[in-house]
């Protein structure tokens, strides 16, 4: 649906369709699957509320003021609207550009993000060799047993709120794997050549999810590439109002894959893969043809094995476990049984179904250090959630909620483990017990 309705070009909701407003009914049938309203009950911090308080400002009815920011802020961007939505409304399309245009209009008024946030989100975070350096101190303490410091009173109360938040975040890091090789052979019969997305917080945090990755490709019949010129996929920029670097991040990945080479491009973490799959929307420039060739490869490792056709690993895990569907997969992406398919695959693995598991856990990407307070209340809410299960790990295909829900874990003293589907299959192909 579309509308002629003009808008200033100030505003804030100049490059939005003026029809994707109108798609709204406010029946209010996405209030019940919206984390924020769940904990808040304020119509404001709603789908419906928001989508209202932005067409408000489009029509002039209101001005864009903090308040108004305030509430646009706290969305997760979690997009379980978009799942709940009888009627199509593009929420993401909506509220993505607004919050852009309200945050460079910040920044134009001598408002930026702080120093802190700048230096860690914006120029550490999407740099794999500045984050294995801004980790290494990290690593040595943990080794040494003396990362009990960081968490003491004392310590904590020196550094800077987002600096400590950071801090306790951080989990326990295994041993940094070698780096992944630019390519894997198949093994048995051929049946795809796929190229690997590495990322950046994935290919430090999560390499060991990286090389599982390859070897269950392996596994499956596939030849796999891992090209050394791929960047972080921008999400982390864009999401916090900085198009121009996210955009330079997608167009040099358009250049690192040889699309025309590859059956898929496999992205193993759901906000990336959520990221790169609307790089054809984002941008509308002379680029825009190339994006969206790289977008339509795009496959999430779950999506793309359960259509592949699994074949079925034979070790046993002995596990009890849960499975939380991470926001960018199962509402961004609409990928949902497919991993669960992957799991029921593996021998001996229980799986419990998890109470609200489409309900954010409030990692978001960078909104548990945004907003910390909501982050802190949905990780409780997950992590109660996980605890009624009485299952022993939890498993997530993204790994901002990984980090999430091992934090509130330790926070809350229970023993939990996490797993990428990938960690699990890949011991199960090799036979490697718990």
């Amino acid at each position: 649906m579309s509308d002629t309705h003009e808008i200033k070009s100030t505003n804030p909701a100049s490059k939005i369709d003026y029809g994707l407003f109108l798609d709204c009914v406010h029946c209010g049938l996405c209030t019940a699957s919206c984390p924020t309203y769940v904990e808040l009950g304020n119509e404001n911090d709603s789908p419906r509320g928001r989508i209202y308080l932005m067409r408000a400002v489009a029509d002039e009815r209101i001005e864009a003021t903090a308040e108004v920011k305030r509430h646009l802020d706290l969305c997760l961007d979690c997009r379980a609207c978009e799942s709940a939505c009888p009627s199509g409304v593009q929420y993401g399309n909506i509220i993505e550009p607004f919050r852009l245009a309200m945050q460079e209009q910040a920044v134009a008024d001598g408002d930026p993000p702080s120093w802190l946030m700048r230096k860690f989100l914006f120029d550490t975070f999407p740099y794999p060799k500045k984050l294995r350096r801004a980790l290494a101190p990290a690593r040595w303490l943990q080794r040494l047993g003396l990362d009990w410091i960081i968490r003491t009173k004392l310590v904590s109360s020196l550094l800077p709120k987002p600096l400590d938040r950071m801090s306790r975040m951080l989990p326990k890091l295994k041993p940094e794997a070698p780096p992944l090789p630019e390519f894997f052979e198949a093994k048995g019969t051929r049946r795809a050549k796929v190229a690997l997305f590495t990322g950046c917080i994935g290919s430090v945090m999560f390499d060991h999810t990286q090389w599982a990755t390859v070897r269950v490709l392996q596994e499956n019949g596939c030849d796999v590439v891992v090209p050394r010129n791929q960047v972080c996929c921008g999400a982390i920029h864009f999401h916090a109002g900085e198009s121009e670097p996210a955009k330079e991040f997608a167009d040099q990945n358009v250049t690192a894959f040889d699309i025309p080479d590859i059956d898929a491009v496999i992205v193993n973490v759901a906000g990336c893969g959520a990221m790169l799959k609307e790089y054809g929307h984002h941008w509308q420039d002379e680029g825009q043809p190339a994006r969206k060739q790289l977008e339509e490869k795009i496959r999430d490792v779950n999506e793309f094995l359960d259509e592949l056709g699994l074949i079925p690993p034979k070790g046993k895990i002995s596990l009890t476990a849960t499975y939380h569907d991470a926001c960018h997969l199962a509402h961004a992406q609409q990928i949902r049984q497919q991993p669960r398919n992957l799991l029921e695959a593996i021998p001996g693995l229980k799986l419990i179904p998890l109470p609200e598991s489409e309900l954010c856990c409030g990692a978001a990407g960078t909104y548990n250090m945004t907003q910390p307070e909501m982050s802190d209340r949905l990780s409780q809410r997950k992590m109660d959630n996980i605890i009624s299960t009485s299952a022993s790990a939890a498993i997530t295909a993204n790994a901002g909620c990984a980090l999430q829900i091992e934090q509130q874990a330790r926070s809350q003293g229970v023993k939990l483990d996490v797993y990428h589907p990938m960690d699990l299959l890949d011991m199960s192909y090799r036979e490697v017990s718990l």
